[in-house]
């Protein structure tokens, strides 16, 4: 049986309705009044319709009405009424409650983006801070020289040390400058105690240019006296009790020198790249024995300098560049070194060379992270889309509904992005939780100390920014979308995606799986090249191989001490050096040889040694021997590496005179090229020469023990040293060790990049499975036709996932040539790196189409487990 809804109110609705609303909303009307007929009868039903009715006439009227003349002043007022915004966050949390699996998945996926682009920024932020908290950061400068050699240009760190003091007299606008040089740990005593701390040399300016507090003492004091000795809060607690009992005392240095404590500092904070436990006076440190430093042909200490406030940097760095030039003529050395400096605050990130021109350094890192983070962010916001388009079938009614009754589009896009806008206020609170939670984890792993800044209002300021631009773009599509589409074609059930929305939503998927094709690509270069690193042939053996400080009696009694630790069964060799086995950064350009060109200048890496130094370092000899003591002539022998006789050019170079300043001396070895620095820097030339006396200061006894000894053995070595040096403590440092510590950044990157491509390759899965979802919705009944004509489970799972495959494969050769470039840029940072190999894509393109087709194929199996008589009972 047919009924009729009441005749008189359609024509009330045909009065007052406009004429492109009219079929819309008679057409909604009659079916709520065929529904209500069957629910609770005709008479019931018809009180209804009259009362819907009656209930649209005004609005509809008043619209009508303001249509010819205020019709934008009305829609803005209407939105912005406190009833619809409070109807819209019920809609919104209704929407939510109903929708429990994908609200779950929605703000899983968004939260865990946030978390971890939050805990990037916050990482980002902290190493921007580096050296940025002096307060004369804009002032301070550091001085990197500009070297020609062989028509080439390199640029280096270490400066003369007569440099600073040179600065200061010459360019008035210099107003302070310190030479700053790292003797290591030494050994300090105050009647009992005896530790090992931290010592630097640097100028009487220091405290006059860098913001370090002082805790007691003034910085015009600090280090005015040659005797004096600024220590930090941690030092004065140790030997003293605390800052205030240890001023004006003594301390004993290295056991042969009492210093007077001048000046208590507060601890040094973790982003200053400058660290240390006490300073002292740099013309002390320079009268201690170290004479090379009065040379300008030497160079080791790094050169700081503070500008006036009025100077104009770029006069100052026309006035230095060829200052050295005199010093050079002074010397009768050719002019080819120039002076440059660097802001201070910039040395932490940016302190690599190209071309002797600064080139990056960690600021790669900075760079790269960052956009990590806005990857990750893109990546869950994309994630967020394609989930919001799945549910778009079910949300479309909804729309078409709401358009019926009057809703304009922009209601409509404000309620979809008033509720992505919640769903994000959501995230963010979990995001913020999550960081919380991992930050002391994150801090053990970085070796940061990152903290959550909830006290600061700009914290706050940038989160409520990052929640309305990850809300707005999270919720756009689906709010632009869904309120595009037309009621007419919703209520009769003919919803359709056009083209256009097919392929923005593919496009998203490709754009997630191809930053998280980058993203594993780069996590598999990186974990090599840092495998290749640690692992690579130094050209001497670092395994089982030792070194410790020859200080107070030890290097007095250096040949007792050889003697019996030679006589050890776990000591295989020992000798010392003048370095430190796995950094040596010092420099000379003093050497010549018969055929030099006076105009070509070389920098040597100088390095005193003991007999049997190649022995023991297990370095092999490209001809030539080693420094022994059947050879009394040794005393003026030299030993030079590859790199070094490739500069000089001898052919038959064993025999022949080379001279080193004002001493002249024969080649003896020529040692096959090892890697005295990091892989960063290409192997340079290098001259060993035997040091017979003073074997203090820098000196480092290298001790090579046997394999599988090494517990007796430092046990042993440990022993005899106290005995020949009891009023020092024993340290020693694994040489292994000390090496790995170079690629401690690398190390880090490593790590964090496998963790951010987990976390964006989960989260790119979560898009996928949402537009598995959808597909899987939209070709239900496809599916259930297939089936009963014969379709098996294999193929309907195959149907479904073949275009996702598609998807995967695109983003996978999109992906490659932008993850080749990327790290290819990263490796440049390395003079010895590995090469980028085709297998590392094909590796990282298997692992995504894995795990894309696992997490397809759950909602494909769904699909095609499902009973065709259920997706087909509609028909």
């Amino acid at each position: 049986m047919r009924y009729s809804p009441p005749r008189f109110a359609d024509k009330l609705l045909r009065f007052f309705l406009p004429d492109d609303r009219l079929e819309e909303v008679l057409g909604d009307l009659h079916e709520e009044f065929r529904w209500q007929v069957v629910r609770v009868g005709e008479r019931r039903a018809r009180w209804r319709y009259w009362r819907d009715v009656l209930g649209f006439l005004k609005p509809f009227a008043i619209k009508r009405k303001q249509a010819n003349n205020h019709f934008d002043d009305y829609s803005t007022t209407y939105l912005m009424q406190p009833t619809m915004l409070r109807n819209y966050v019920k809609i919104a949390f209704r929407n939510l409650a109903k929708n429990k699996t994908f609200s779950v998945i929605n703000t899983l996926g968004l939260a865990l983006g946030m978390a971890c682009s939050l805990l990037i920024l916050l990482w980002v932020q902290d190493e921007r801070s580096v050296d940025a908290f002096h307060a004369h950061k804009d002032q301070l400068y550091r001085i990197y020289m500009r070297e020609y050699f062989s028509g080439k240009m390199q640029g280096v760190i270490w400066t003369p040390g007569p440099l600073a003091a040179t600065l200061k007299k010459e360019i008035p606008e210099i107003e302070y400058a310190t030479a700053y040089e790292w003797p290591g740990p030494q050994t300090f005593s105050v009647g009992n105690k005896v530790q090992k701390q931290s010592l630097n040399a640097v100028g009487a300016d220091f405290f006059k240019m860098f913001s370090f507090k002082l805790l007691q003492g003034t910085s015009e004091a600090a280090l005015k006296d040659p005797n004096n000795l600024a220590i930090s809060h941690d030092m004065a607690n140790r030997f003293f009790g605390s800052p205030e009992a240890a001023i004006g005392k003594t301390i004993r240095f290295d056991n042969r020198k009492d210093m007077l404590v001048s000046a208590v500092f507060e601890n040094l904070p973790k982003n200053s790249t400058l660290q240390f436990d006490c300073l002292r006076n740099w013309d002390a440190y320079v009268d201690d024995g170290n004479d090379w430093a009065k040379e300008w042909g030497s160079t080791d200490p790094l050169t700081f300098f503070m500008l006036r406030p009025d100077a104009n940097p770029a006069k100052v760095a026309a006035k230095m560049q060829h200052m050295l030039d005199k010093f050079n003529r002074d010397e009768g050395k050719p002019a080819h070194t120039e002076l440059a400096m660097q802001p201070f605050h910039e040395y932490y990130l940016n302190s690599n060379f190209k071309d002797a021109q600064i080139d990056g350094g960690r600021i790669e890192y900075v760079r790269l992270f960052t956009i990590v983070a806005v990857f990750i962010l893109l990546i869950a916001c994309v994630n967020f889309m394609n989930l919001a388009t799945a549910r778009s079938g079910k949300r479309a009614k909804e729309v078409g509904v709401r358009k019926v009754v009057g809703a304009r589009r922009s209601l409509l896009i404000g309620q979809f992005l008033g509720e992505a806008m919640l769903l994000t206020v959501f995230s963010v609170s979990l995001a913020v939780l999550l960081v919380g939670l991992v930050v002391p984890a994150f801090n053990t792993l970085t070796g940061k100390q990152i903290t959550l800044p909830l006290l600061e209002p700009s914290f706050w300021g940038g989160l409520v920014g990052l929640t309305l631009v990850t809300g707005f773009v999270s919720g756009s599509y689906p709010a632009f979308f869904l309120s595009s589409l037309s009621p007419i074609r919703v209520l009769k059930g003919i919803m359709k995606f056009d083209s256009t929305s097919i392929w923005l939503r593919q496009g998203l998927v490709v754009f997630q799986f191809a930053l998280s094709m980058i993203l594993i690509v780069g996590m598999i270069i990186i974990y090599r090249q840092v495998d290749y690193v640690q692992t690579k042939n130094l050209g001497y053996n670092r395994e089982n191989l030792i070194y410790f400080p020859l200080e107070g009696n030890l290097g007095n009694q250096y040949d007792v001490l050889k003697t019996e630790l030679s006589q050890l069964p776990g000591v295989a060799d020992v000798s010392y050096l003048t370095a430190d086995p796995a950094s040596n950064g010092s420099g000379t350009e003093g050497i010549s040889w018969p055929g030099s060109d006076p105009n070509e200048k070389v920098r040597f890496t100088p390095v005193g040694v003991g007999y049997d130094f190649a022995k023991a370092m297990q370095i092999k000899l490209r001809e030539g021997r080693d420094f022994s003591k059947d050879f009394p002539t040794d005393s003026s022998g030299f030993l030079i590496n590859e790199a070094a006789l490739k500069v000089i050019g001898f052919n038959q170079p064993i025999g022949k005179t080379i001279t080193w300043g004002k001493q002249k001396g024969t080649i003896i070895g020529v040692l096959k090229d090892f890697h005295f620095q990091s892989l960063h820097s290409a192997i340079r030339p290098l001259i060993g020469y035997l040091r017979t006396q003073r074997l203090a200061g820098n000196v480092n006894a290298i001790v090579r023990i046997k394999a599988g000894k090494t517990k007796e053995a430092l046990a042993q070595i440990e022993t005899i040293c106290k005995k020949l040096n009891p009023t020092f403590p024993f340290t020693y440092n694994f040489t292994d060790q000390a090496y790995a510590r170079q690629y401690q950044s690398e190390q880090v990157v490593s790590k964090l990049a496998s963790y951010f491509a987990f976390l964006a390759i989960f989260i790119s899965c979560l898009g996928l499975f949402g537009l598995a979802t959808f597909t899987a919705e939209q070709r239900v009944k496809e599916i259930g036709v297939r089936k009963v004509l014969g379709a098996s489970v294999g193929n309907i799972i195959g149907l479904l996932s073949k275009d996702f495959l598609k998807l995967v494969l695109i983003a996978i050769m999109l992906a490659s040539p932008v993850a080749w470039w990327a790290m290819n840029q990263w490796l440049q940072g390395f003079a010895y790196k590995i090469n980028i190999e085709w297998w590392m894509f094909v590796v990282g393109g298997v692992l995504s189409v894995v795990i894309a087709l696992l997490t397809v194929s759950f909602q494909s199996i769904k699909a095609a487990l499902i009973n065709p008589v259920k997706s087909l009972r509609s028909e």
